[in-house]
């Protein structure tokens, strides 16, 4: 154990993570991927038509003899009637973000209110799952500890690699006595479930990238680079 906390202060200082007064915090970027195909775009839609019916006029005719016998195929006892599942549930008609069952074709996002580090004053704010990194090894060690205290386990999520996916460095105010600190991204996924019980916090939204904006006007720039989807 004295080892590996001695690997992981030689880290931080090779690499330039910290110094005196300065924090740094590790960030989860936590989504839950698309359930649904999203629609399709309309000029996409016109492109595979066109090259639908361009490929009808090269196709190979096959006898109708042969063309029967394939359509007899699925008849029978064993045919089932397919009913797709709406597209638009009750939690969009109502736009609850607490739930995970809305925007199905889209990635939906955590964000979390309440107490935030480097927050002014310390009021609560929006933010996104978050720990300041201690005496955990790696920095994705944090992160998961980050998530962890937040949902109460770890056996629904996925994290994406070991390495953040982007880092912010938030200067120290000036009416506020806030040291600086870096800010760094780990991405995470919703793996087989639909519902978490979300802690530590005041209140919680599900929100889709366009939404999240909203809750940060004055870093919708960043993110908006940073979220690729």
């Amino acid at each position: 154990m004295q080892r590996s906390f001695s690997l992981a202060s030689q880290l931080v200082k090779r690499r330039g993570f910290s110094t005196n007064s300065e924090k740094i915090v590790a960030s989860v970027l936590f989504e839950r991927l698309p359930v649904v195909i999203p629609k399709i775009d309309p000029v996409v839609y016109a492109f595979q038509e066109f090259k639908f019916r361009w490929q009808q006029q090269y196709r190979r005719r096959y006898p109708d003899e042969l063309l029967d016998k394939a359509n007899a195929r699925g008849k029978g006892d064993y045919q089932i009637d397919y009913v797709p599942a709406p597209r638009i549930t009750e939690a969009d008609k109502t736009n609850d973000r607490k739930s995970l069952q809305r925007a199905l074709d889209r990635r939906l996002y955590l964000l979390l209110y309440g107490a935030s580090i480097g927050a002014p004053d310390k009021k609560p704010v929006w933010h996104f799952p978050e720990k300041a990194y201690e005496t955990e090894e790696t920095l994705r060690k944090c992160a998961e500890s980050a998530l962890e205290s937040v949902l109460g386990g770890l056996s629904h999520t996925y994290f994406v690699g070991n390495a953040p996916m982007a880092h912010m460095v938030v200067p120290p105010t000036e009416t506020a006595q806030v040291p600086s600190l870096k800010r760094f991204f780990f991405k995470s996924q919703v793996i087989a479930t639909n519902k978490f019980n979300i802690g530590k916090c005041e209140d919680f939204v599900w929100v889709t990238k366009d939404e999240l904006m909203e809750y940060f006007p004055d870093q919708a720039e960043f993110f908006k680079k940073m979220i690729i989807s």
